[in-house]
């Protein structure tokens, strides 16, 4: 990726639905080579796709963030965990008192107390401390 794609993508990102001319202005490139070299980063997949991102308040059901202290050396070693739950959307090591932040999102506040017991009673897990998403005021991921 040069810097050009990187722009494009830079972009894209602020808004996705905006038009070729109007990115190709911004990028000082041809909408032509825009063009080609959006679909060059979605066809290798840098570029995964698009998506609408709704505020919280919109979403259905309830989002948290789990901190996690775990008594293992490392990290991988109690991931199995969280991937054998589906509401899990993102599990990341941190640094700090805790050891791992994970983001979930359960269709109603009864499933995220289920899943946090759930967490609670795994042999290596030591602490888990809950955070629920009241509101969304800036979300860049994508």
């Amino acid at each position: 990726m040069d810097k050009f794609d990187k722009a494009i993508i830079s972009e894209l990102r602020l808004n996705a639905r905006q038009s070729i001319s109007f990115i190709s202005e911004q990028v000082n490139l041809s909408r032509s080579a825009v063009t080609e070299r959006i679909k060059k980063l979605e066809q290798i997949g840098v570029i995964r796709g698009y998506q609408v991102l709704l505020s919280e308040s919109q979403k259905q059901g309830v989002s948290a963030y789990f901190e996690i202290q775990h008594r293992c050396a490392r990290c991988a070693e109690v991931i199995h965990i969280f991937t054998t739950i589906p509401e899990v959307i993102t599990c990341q090591g941190i640094t700090g008192n805790m050891d791992l932040l994970v983001y979930v999102h359960a269709n109603s506040m009864q499933r995220l107390h289920e899943i946090r017991e759930f967490i609670d009673a795994q042999a290596d897990i030591i602490k888990i401390k809950t955070h629920v998403v009241l509101s969304e005021w800036i979300n860049n991921q994508a």
